[in-house]
């Protein structure tokens, strides 16, 4: 992908149907910002100690102050969508507050900001080859440094990044 924003990135895809797709970059994490930094901005106590060392991640240049939790299905409200066995994603501040309080999902990672395509647009993006595809699992999304889930993701396909070319050619 040419695009700075996605060179190099891992995206969960969330949502995919007729009317496009919504999906969180997952190994981009935001300097500029700290979850306790975050959380003073919301409003919200934040008494766990443990809450220092969680990530704020640049979730994708959609709507880049709305916040996301992509997480493990421990934890759930109404406004929860399961996207995966074993993998929701929940915006609604309140897991903010249950993380803040060191409970909430066991596994997460917090996004700011979304990637989306409109209706076909991710399958024609797909088709010009400016994305691979891998199947996700949890240990990929929730086990992995961030740093380093790039190269796991892309180990799924079998062959090394260096025999990618950007050009196409004719036979």
């Amino acid at each position: 992908m040419r695009d700075p924003r996605f060179s190099q990135s891992v995206v969960y895809i969330c949502a995919h149907n007729q009317d496009g797709a919504m999906g969180l970059v997952i190994n981009r994490v935001i300097d500029s910002i700290t979850f306790p930094e975050l959380l003073e901005q919301l409003g919200i106590a934040r008494p766990a100690p443990t809450i220092e060392d969680i990530q704020v991640h640049f979730g994708g240049p959609v709507e880049s102050s709305r916040g996301f939790v992509l997480h493990s299905t421990d934890f759930s409200n109404e406004a929860t969508l399961h996207v995966d066995p074993g993998v929701s994603v929940t915006a609604t501040v309140d897991i903010l507050e249950q993380i803040a309080l060191g409970e909430g999902p066991k596994s997460r990672i917090l996004a700011l900001g979304y990637a989306g395509w409109r209706s076909g647009q991710l399958e024609s993006e797909i088709l010009a080859n400016g994305w691979l595809h891998v199947d996700a699992d949890p240990d990929l999304l929730f086990d992995v440094d961030c740093e380093d889930k790039w190269e796991q993701a892309f180990s799924k396909l079998g062959f090394a990044p260096e025999l990618l070319s950007g050009e196409a050619g004719h036979a």
